[in-house]
């Protein structure tokens, strides 16, 4: 991975250029999202395989921290079925936050 700015090669872990300074952004983010500030811990890999399997119960809005639709999700079907698939595209994007508005864009476990 490179630098946009300097073109200098890049640590996978790097929240900014250690050459020239410039936030990281990496693929799945928009402008102006760098890795320490707006990335969730939680695995996107993870939050897709619990929404497959057991969307219909919430299961991976609950892994993400966002208790209140999870339990409106175990007693609604997953608002029946919309909001699962809903869900389900925004993990496949990257567009599916955790409970603190961060977004889940890591496929590591």
């Amino acid at each position: 991975m490179y630098c946009v700015n300097c073109g200098k090669e890049l640590s996978v872990q790097a929240a900014s250029c250690p050459s020239c300074g410039q936030p990281v952004r990496y693929p799945g983010m928009g402008p102006g999202y760098s890795r320490d500030k707006t990335v969730s811990p939680k695995s996107r890999l993870a939050a897709l395989l619990l929404c497959i399997f057991t969307g219909f119960l919430g299961v991976h809005r609950f892994y993400v921290g966002k208790v209140g639709t999870g339990v409106l999700m175990i007693f609604t079907g997953g608002v029946f079925g919309i909001l699962v698939l809903v869900d389900f595209i925004m993990i496949v994007t990257g567009g599916f936050t955790d409970a603190e508005g961060r977004h889940v864009l890591d496929w590591q476990v």
